[in-house]
């Protein structure tokens, strides 16, 4: 069976069914092999990629976020903090997708610190989203006060 090319904004794909076809009559280490391959190609395109699972902390989960406007008369706007966690969560992806293509690129070194200096800015105003992480590795980081 041949598999199409994945565009490069289609996501990677997180089961392993028809991934890596195992010939047939072929020994059960080789197919342990081919798994722990699978395991450990997919264990590393998510960590490059930042797309490692990220869980929110134990106190939010479940819990309800809720906008309460000042002005009298107007309804307040709640979703679950689940729902609004996972947009943060891509938020932060993109924006070290974003830096590791500003490291790649062909761009001059100066122009390279210029776009970083905006990204620390950017992690440094989502600083007050860290609540929300459970492991304080997953949690942005600015400009450190050194």
């Amino acid at each position: 069976m041949t598999q199409r090319p994945r565009s490069p904004h289609e996501p990677v794909p997180t089961d392993t069914a028809g991934i890596a076809d195992v010939p047939q009559g072929a020994s059960d280490v080789d197919q342990m092999e081919n798994r722990d391959l699978e395991r450990l190609i997919r264990r590393i395109i998510r960590e490059e990629t930042g797309l490692t699972p990220v869980t929110p902390a134990e106190k939010w989960r479940g819990g309800e976020m809720v906008l309460k406007p000042g002005k009298p008369g107007v309804q307040e706007k709640s979703w679950p903090i689940d729902s609004f966690f996972h947009k943060v969560v891509m938020l932060r992806n993109r924006l070290r997708t974003l830096e590791q293509q500003v490291n790649a690129s062909d761009l001059p070194d100066d122009q390279k610190v210029k776009i970083q200096g905006y990204l620390t800015g950017c992690y440094g105003s989502l600083t007050s989203f860290n609540v929300l992480f459970a492991d304080e590795d997953d949690r942005f980081v600015g400009a450190s006060q050194d």
